[in-house]
């Protein structure tokens, strides 16, 4: 299932036009069904990699993003800043040129300062 949204970054609600926000509504109401599955996966996001940059800890967020990743079949990679080159100085710029070096399709990110994912969609390729 694909949804052609017309921008290939979701930024915040005010950046997204109001056809796109119902087309994500329309689509989400349709997993409605598969959550009712014995088996709740669909191959949406086959064959994608996707990076979890969690800069700040929460509990809820990462585990609901990452399920919702499986169950859309991707493949998912979760940073952690504890084990990561950043405790020992290294700049988002430098993690995320590395991450993306290695072929990821798509880039999450939770991080405090303000700016941050539009900051990324400069400084990267991945959606």
């Amino acid at each position: 299932m694909e949804m052609p949204l017309s921008s290939r970054h979701l930024l915040s609600l005010r950046s997204v036009p109001r056809e796109d926000i119902q087309l994500i509504l329309d689509t989400a109401n349709t997993f409605k069904d598969v959550l009712a599955r014995p088996i709740k996966k669909v191959p949406t996001l086959q064959g994608k990699t996707i990076v979890n940059l969690f800069y700040e800890s929460s509990t809820r967020t990462r585990i609901s993003l990452e399920l919702a990743e499986k169950r859309l079949a991707a493949d998912t990679v979760n940073f952690s800043l504890s084990s990561s080159s950043v405790k020992k100085g290294e700049s988002l710029k430098d993690t995320v040129n590395n991450i993306e070096a290695m072929k990821i399709d798509m880039i999450i990110i939770r991080h405090s300062a303000a700016g941050t994912p539009v900051y990324l969609t400069k400084i990267c390729d991945a959606n």
